[in-house]
């Protein structure tokens, strides 16, 4: 798998599966029904942030991960990313690489930490790799998430210090 700039071009390859994550409500929190020209504009970031996809050897979009600076001013020092990955590629490391991908990006560019400010607690997949990557849970907003199956669950806030 190669890890590469996203283009403008990608996002054909990037839209049926942002779109199908995102209206399923179970991990994100945009609107599920958010409109193609506003998800691309959220998640296809310009300079210095960066959005990059994973493709296999034939070119195809395995999956894709946004990292940008998690606030801007004094604390612009702390990154922050997202990752999604076609669920027909789920399981083969796909999301793993693209986690390990925006850690060294943020090193590379200076930050002193990542924070992901809303990991849906039933995402336990997510959960779990975070955790495997050295990321802690530094606390959980209560019922901060509406989750289509089981209803009101927390949203934790994740932390690693680079």
């Amino acid at each position: 798998m190669l890890i590469r700039e996203a283009t403008r071009e990608d996002w054909a390859a990037i839209w049926p599966f942002f779109h199908r994550i995102v209206a399923a409500g179970d991990t994100f929190t945009y609107p599920t029904d958010v409109a193609e020209d506003d998800a691309r504009g959220w998640w296809l970031l310009a300079p210095p942030n960066r959005t990059v996809v994973a493709v296999d050897d034939t070119g195809s979009v395995l999956g894709t991960a946004k990292m940008n600076n998690n606030h801007m001013g004094n604390a612009a020092h702390v990154a922050s990313a997202s990752y999604m990955v076609d669920p027909a590629h789920a399981g083969r490391g796909v999301g793993r690489a693209l986690c390990e991908y925006s850690l060294e990006w943020a090193r590379t560019a200076g930050f002193r930490a990542m924070q992901f400010n809303s990991v849906v607690e039933t995402n336990t997949y997510a959960v779990k790799l975070y955790e495997a990557l050295g990321f802690t849970v530094l606390g959980t907003l209560p019922e901060g998430f509406r989750h289509p199956v089981h209803g009101y669950v927390g949203l934790h806030i994740m932390h690693r210090a680079l």
